[in-house]
């Protein structure tokens, strides 16, 4: 429901920011009898943006409501191969020269400090299934 709404809602926005751009060049004439004109056209497209935006927006609440997931982590907390040196869980982003660890965001977050440690990115890779097979035969 909200996705026809936000539908609705978007192309009732862009009709209302047509309608304002052409009251815009009434008012731009020289013989132009009321100037005031400009001034309701860009009220007219900017009200019609807003509904764009507002139904841009609500088709997008309405995708994450519907259940689209994001590319997650698996629930399980298993070791993974080549992972963070502290979690174990996720893949490994920056590695801290100082301490020789290899770390993910989170962990990062708590090892971060500018005075002693010393970053550079990770030299380790994603292992996939694929090459682990290929290896194990």
């Amino acid at each position: 429901m909200q996705s026809k709404t936000g539908s609705l809602m978007l192309a009732l926005g862009a009709l209302i920011a047509v309608i304002g751009l052409v009251i815009i060049p009434a008012g731009l004439g020289q013989d132009s009898a009321d100037h005031n004109l400009v001034g309701v056209g860009a009220a007219v497209f900017s009200m019609g943006a807003l509904l764009a935006a507002m139904g841009i927006y609500l088709k997008s609440k309405a995708l994450q409501s519907a259940g689209i997931k994001k590319s997650e982590p698996t629930d399980e907390k298993r070791p993974l191969r080549g992972g963070c040196d502290r979690c174990q869980v996720e893949m490994p982003v920056i590695q801290c020269k100082v301490h020789q660890q290899h770390l993910c965001g989170a962990c990062l977050a708590e090892h971060y400090d500018f005075r002693s440690c010393v970053y550079s990115p990770t030299s380790r890779r994603a292992s996939s299934s694929k090459s682990l097979a290929a290896r194990a035969r």
